[in-house]
């Protein structure tokens, strides 16, 4: 289950309370999903009951206390706990994680592309510069992936205008150089030197394509031993963050069509790579060990991340190798 989804879960959660007279409120458009903060626990955690206590004139834990049992109907919640003054803080139920990876590994590298945008004609244009150009290119793939309809270098539309470029980004190839003018916020002034070539953990770019060239080495070398992915029970709580940042891949897309910020996808590629180190020292067996259910699940996990790697480095115009 993926933020947006348990976002709905929630959604549907708020809407049976009020049909059943247990709320007087209107039924807000969306509601947020988060990881806990500090004193909270399980996978995600909502103030949504904060948020409804004023409008139904009810305490924010008595109105936590009407949605849990109608959050726990839903197969995908494992449990429900109300903290401070009336979060939800949900856990996810154990099935839940091995269906999102079986939907990455479905979907491929269109996981997360939606249909929010369907409809939606967007114009854009870009001025004269190198960044804005890349900017505005892979602007308008993110929103495609959204289901909208882009129109490039239309007089009449949105200007897209980031902080230019120091310097020419062509020395730094063609995939360092749209990393070097995409990884800083629009606003922010971008870097083009040396740093993006450099094959080390400092390097972002470096971690996210050599993060993706791992879990194809993995699929490789689990082949050799003649086993393949299979989505499983996992349980390691290493993979739990790295579940979640999977998890939020379809939420950052749609953040980053909506506000035109390619950043906030390079951004999340970075977590995807930081998350995923934790659970590859136990995708393939050791010594005389034979392959198990849980090697296939913790492989197909890590396939599940390199396609989510693969699939947001297209978006951006940048190439994922399988060696590096």
């Amino acid at each position: 289950m993926t933020p947006v989804e348990l976002s709905r879960t929630v959604l549907r959660a708020v809407r049976c309370a009020v049909d059943e007279g247990e709320l007087r409120v209107a039924v807000p458009e969306r509601v947020r999903v988060a990881p806990p903060g500090p004193g909270g626990c399980g996978d995600y955690a909502t103030n949504v009951a904060l948020q409804l206590a004023r409008p139904a004139g009810r305490p924010a834990q008595h109105v936590a206390e009407v949605l849990r049992p109608r959050l726990l109907r839903d197969p995908g919640v494992g449990d429900v706990v109300i903290t401070g003054p009336g979060f939800l803080n949900i856990s996810l139920a154990d099935a839940a994680p091995v269906a999102l990876v079986r939907e990455i590994l479905r979907s491929g590298t269109s996981y997360g592309h939606g249909d929010a945008l369907k409809g939606r004609t967007v114009r854009l244009r870009a001025v004269s510069e190198a960044r804005a150009v890349v900017h505005s290119d892979v602007v308008a793939r993110v929103l495609r992936s959204q289901g909208a309809l882009v129109h490039l270098d239309d007089p009449a539309g949105v200007l897209i205008r980031p902080v230019p470029a120091p310097a020419d980004p062509a020395p730094l190839g063609p995939d360092a150089g749209r990393w070097a003018l995409l990884y800083p916020a629009p606003h922010d002034r971008p870097r083009i030197g040396g740093e993006h070539l450099v094959q080390r953990e400092s390097n972002p770019l470096f971690r996210v394509r050599y993060a993706h060239a791992r879990t194809r080495a993995l699929l490789r070398n689990a082949g050799d031993l003649g086993y393949g992915p299979e989505p499983g029970p996992v349980g390691e709580a290493e993979a739990r963050s790295l579940l979640r940042v999977l998890a939020d891949h379809p939420r950052v897309l749609a953040a980053a069509a909506a506000q035109h910020a390619p950043d906030r996808l390079a951004r999340h590629l970075v977590a995807v790579a930081d998350a995923l180190p934790p659970l590859l020292p136990a995708v393939l067996p050791l010594g005389e060990e034979k392959p198990s259910a849980a090697h296939r699940a913790r492989l197909a996990l890590a396939d599940a991340a390199g396609t989510v790697l693969a699939g947001g480095l297209s978006l951006l115009g940048i190439d994922a190798p399988d060696h590096l």
